[in-house]
């Protein structure tokens, strides 16, 4: 099923179209479950939000939505090992206290991880930057830096880093920007670092390395 409203947001649409139907679904960082209802709508998925303002439990709640309220830098902590298939971290990375644990918790309680984030690298940051020598103020980062909630930005080729260090298999990433469909990349791609003002990541776990015939194992055997 396709999502039939223009007024949805474009990362919204292509969330959508990654979750399959019927699954299990963790949205972080729900807000008023605008992300939820539309997946439960379109997908028909087993939903669930974590939400750390009470107001947007509140108004999760009134949608008939099963929202709790937490704080993903803590409370991912107490959930079950792949409770879910899905766990949905939508423009709420830069915001975390420790992305690093918060990805690593995601991909500990689904099987995989769909995050979205503004590209710090995006070329109208770059150029706010050189020309106002002040922090950038951009439909994707609209705060002035003394009231954002933004307090870990990074860029696309950061986040590239991060999952290398952490491991993870990229299984799909889309750009984002003002006014355009979201489009695939390849987000090592020479110039997607400038150009991409939103990026959105399917990210799983790679499977470990198996040890080579004839290595022994970790004790010299």
């Amino acid at each position: 099923m396709t999502v039939q409203t223009s007024s949805v947001r474009e990362d919204f649409k292509e969330i959508v179209r990654l979750v399959r139907p019927g699954s299990r679904v963790l949205d972080v960082g729900c807000g008023e479950g605008e992300l939820l209802e539309l997946l439960g709508r379109e997908k028909n998925i087993d939903g669930r939000g974590l939400e750390i303002s009470a107001e947007g439990v509140a108004a999760g709640l009134a949608r008939g939505l099963s929202v709790v309220q937490g704080d993903a830098d803590r409370d991912l902590d107490y959930f079950p090992e792949r409770a879910f298939d899905y766990a949905v971290l939508s423009q709420a990375l830069q915001a975390m206290r420790d992305p690093r644990h918060v990805l690593h918790e995601l991909l500990r309680i689904a099987e995989r991880a769909i995050v979205s984030f503004p590209n710090f690298g995006h070329w109208r940051v770059r150029l706010s930057l050189m020309t106002r020598g002040r922090m950038p103020e951009t439909r994707a980062l609209p705060d002035p830096w003394w009231s954002t909630p933004n307090i870990h930005l990074c860029t696309l080729a950061d986040f590239l880093d991060l999952t290398e260090h952490l491991n993870l298999r990229i299984d799909a990433c889309v750009a984002v920007n003002r006014d355009q469909p979201a489009r695939q990349i390849n987000p090592g791609g020479l110039l997607e670092n400038w150009r991409s003002e939103n990026v959105l990541f399917l990210l799983s776990r790679r499977a470990p390395p198996t040890l080579k015939a004839g290595t022994g194992d970790l004790f010299g055997g």
